[in-house]
């Protein structure tokens, strides 16, 4: 199998690229990148990208593939607004467009979010942009699965992108107990999204507890 990634040094992308390496049947692995890692591997390719709304140049990236992981993204108030949206739905959609164009009927999981709003109505813009993409993507050619986790807790310690953040971190303990709907370890996040990427799902939309159904099936 051949796999397609964006977003592979980041959280969720980065095990979701350490299950593909480390996955028998999964026989090519592409990453799409900004700047080189430094991960070396033999099923690896990292391809750097200066441009994510033109792939004219990478058609053949784009062919024989299996699966694709879009995990690329931003967090809301880290970049000016329009280049969020850029991001969120703009890079999103023209990778999927490549992807549907040059290998029509793959598997496409895109790492939306708690909240996607389909309405595109939402006054919160990650709603209302995730919403977006989802409502772009999902008309393709493609088996398109759409991920709305709730809080990710990053088992691999970070730097947390602001205050709120690092206070989630803290009652993590406190959301668990809560139950399903409201938080995942980024490992089974990864481990559910790499699951449904090869074996499939029985609905298009997971939210977070949904996730959690596949997590528990991957197996590598």
């Amino acid at each position: 199998m051949k796999i397609l990634l964006t977003g592979g040094t980041g959280m969720v992308g980065s095990l979701v690229l350490a299950n593909c390496l480390k996955t028998e049947n999964v026989t090519e692995v592409i990453s799409l990148v900004r700047k080189p890692s430094g991960e070396k591997h033999a099923k690896l390719t990292e391809l750097v990208i200066t441009d994510f709304e033109d792939y004219s140049e990478h058609t053949k990236v784009f062919t024989s593939v299996s699966a694709a992981f879009f995990c690329l993204g931003a967090y809301t108030g880290k970049v000016p607004d329009e280049l969020f949206k850029k991001i969120t739905v703009d890079y999103a959609v023209v990778f999927a467009e490549a992807l549907a164009k040059n290998s029509p009927g793959a598997t496409f999981c895109l790492l939306s979010g708690a909240g996607a709003d389909r309405t595109e109505k939402s006054r919160f813009s990650f709603a209302r942009y995730k919403g977006m993409a989802e409502n772009s993507i999902a008309g393709m050619n493609l088996k398109f699965y759409s991920f709305r986790p709730g809080y990710i807790y990053p088992v691999v310690p970070r730097d947390e992108p602001n205050i709120g953040y690092k206070i989630f971190r803290l009652i993590y303990p406190v959301f668990r107990l809560l139950g399903k709907k409201h938080s995942i370890k980024s490992t089974e996040l990864a481990d559910g999204m790499f699951y449904v990427g090869l074996q499939g799902a029985d609905k298009e939309v997971l939210e977070n507890h949904d996730i959690f159904s596949y997590t528990s099936q991957a197996s590598f």
